[in-house]
């Protein structure tokens, strides 16, 4: 996806040494100048067939988008391996693609974080979402996740918005939203990237009585949490997800069986030592 995205640069990176450490295969790496860039991560998939690649390894921007080139690809002999992000399981039944899914718990992991701040804010504590882009499936499954915890933990919502991943936007988004709801006492952002953005309005606006919590463990969220600027945020090992993607796809590629149904990937939730 953005490699404008910390998140996406540390998968890069564990992508990277991962080819370096096999040693039998060619890692050509692709990402989009922004999280909304679908059209970029389309024509890569074009190009990629029409090289005449073995395999792919794809963590879809938009869930529905994605399943028509990918489906092209997968009738061209090309292995496919979704990660990250799930393909939209409607679209997929109405292309006729049956394809398995290499990730982590998306809602489960949002939970995890929601759980953090609910425990801290207790029955009415008043908390907004950041959204990621509305196209991707585990921007559904987050918003959903946190939502969980706002109806375990009595949370009162007053606002959810999407800042569609970005650092910049969001920091807008929830600028405004503390502008109209100035008693906010909380921020269930759907990644670290975003998380950030919420810091620094905060920072802006010399709040320092909202908590916040992310999702990525991206090493800047790492600091803000040491920091005791970010409440929590969740892991879910991106580089590691990677490779073992890569791993799976290779292992089709090499005769083995096709991947099926949910291959699921560690979540872990991150708090202040």
């Amino acid at each position: 996806k953005s490699l404008a995205n910390e998140f996406f640069q540390n998968m890069l990176k564990g992508a990277e040494e991962h080819a370096k450490k096999r040693g039998d295969y060619d890692l050509v790496a692709v990402g989009m100048k922004n999280e909304t860039d679908f059209e970029s991560q389309i024509n890569a998939v074009d190009n990629f067939i029409t090289q005449g690649v073995d395999a792919i390894v794809v963590a879809p921007a938009d869930s529905k988008a994605m399943v028509a080139p990918l489906k092209k690809a997968m009738d061209a002999g090309i292995v496919v391996v979704n990660f990250d992000v799930a393909l939209d399981a409607d679209a997929k039944k109405a292309a006729g693609v049956d394809l398995a899914f290499v990730g982590p718990d998306n809602r489960g992991g949002a939970k995890l974080a929601g759980d953090a701040l609910g425990k801290v804010l207790g029955k009415g504590g008043k908390v907004v979402i950041i959204e990621g882009n509305p196209g991707a499936d585990n921007a559904a499954q987050r918003k959903a996740g946190f939502e969980d915890s706002i109806a375990e933990y009595g949370l009162e919502l007053v606002d959810s918005r999407t800042a569609h991943w970005e650092t910049e936007e969001a920091n807008t988004v929830f600028s405004n939203m503390l502008t109209a709801h100035p008693d906010i006492q909380g921020v269930m952002a759907a990644n670290d990237s975003m998380a950030i953005g919420v810091v620094k309005a905060l920072e802006s606006a010399a709040r320092t009585d909202i908590q916040v919590v992310g999702f990525d463990n991206i090493p800047a969220a790492q600091e803000l949490v040491t920091q005791g600027k970010l409440l929590a945020t969740v892991d879910q090992y991106g580089a590691q997800m990677a490779a073992n993607a890569i791993d799976l796809a290779i292992g089709v590629v090499k005769g083995g069986p096709p991947l099926e149904g949910w291959v699921k990937t560690p979540i872990d939730l991150v708090t202040k030592k």
